[in-house]
């Protein structure tokens, strides 16, 4: 796999104190698809750490998912957030968001390749310890790195916030072998309870080592600033479901990984 990186820094708060979390586009393929991620990480070491794939919402790879991949570095992680649709290829409007999101939807194969390409990059990172990696996603991201756990993708964890949950080939859980976070708002209409019950049969049949968690009243995309205030549209951000979410991955991550 080819890849073109191109540096820009950025001072920030981390853990410790003040580090410098150092910002990478990086050009990649998959097959002939020419697509442009994003690297975030703290380069005052060179001691390996865990690497966490961070996967778009249907609006492709803007600025919320860099925000998180800058948040999961000054925790500590190298960060790649990928991009799913290519390197040109920035849905302006929910329609093309949703035709974009629709291709990978409907191939789930492609979704899943897609993904490993991503995967692929960050585990190639000189500070990733391949031994510890995890994925999250938002939205139409949380259900590619569902899917990507049932390809059987072999990562630490996925987690999915307000995410897909359907999948057409329930049995392909069997090949799950990574631990699952499911982080879903409780009254998000577009994953109904018929799908969720799907999920938790699916889940259960395969034995799989999953945690699910509901956020009472929270709606679709509660993790995000810009979705509005007004849940009745069934598309809301929620302050509290978005600060507790946050914190659930975390404390995930620390039985994963060790990490604070």
């Amino acid at each position: 796999m080819r890849y073109i990186v191109a540096v820009i820094g950025v001072l920030s708060l981390c853990v410790s104190g003040y580090c410098e979390i150092i910002e990478q586009n990086v050009e990649y393929t998959h097959g002939d698809v020419v697509l442009q991620g994003y690297f975030a990480y703290d380069d005052s070491s060179d001691a390996k750490r865990p690497g966490i794939l961070v996967v778009h919402d249907w609006s492709g790879l803007q600025d919320y998912p860099k925000l998180r991949a800058r948040e999961l570095a000054q925790l500590g992680y190298v960060a790649f957030a990928l991009d799913m649709y290519g390197k040109d290829i920035r849905p302006k409007n929910r329609e093309e968001s949703a035709h974009q999101a629709g291709i990978y939807r409907a191939d789930r194969a492609l979704m899943r390749e897609r993904a490993k390409a991503g995967l692929a990059v960050l585990s190639e990172h000189p500070l990733v310890d391949k031994t510890r990696i995890a994925a999250i996603g938002y939205c139409f991201g949380g259900g590619v790195v569902l899917e990507l756990a049932r390809s059987g993708a072999e990562i630490n964890g996925v987690v999915s916030f307000h995410g897909n949950l359907d999948t057409p080939n329930p049995d392909d859980a069997k090949n799950i072998r990574t631990k699952v976070l499911v982080l879903h708002g409780a009254a998000d209409p577009h994953v109904p309870d018929a799908q969720v019950q799907a999920f938790l049969k699916e889940m259960h049949g395969a034995e799989v080592d999953f945690q699910m968690v509901f956020y009472g009243n929270a709606v679709h995309s509660f993790s995000k600033p810009d979705a509005g205030d007004d849940p009745s549209t069934g598309v809301a951000y929620d302050k509290s479901a978005d600060r507790r979410s946050w914190l659930a991955m975390r404390n995930f991550f620390s039985e994963l990984f060790e990490m604070p």
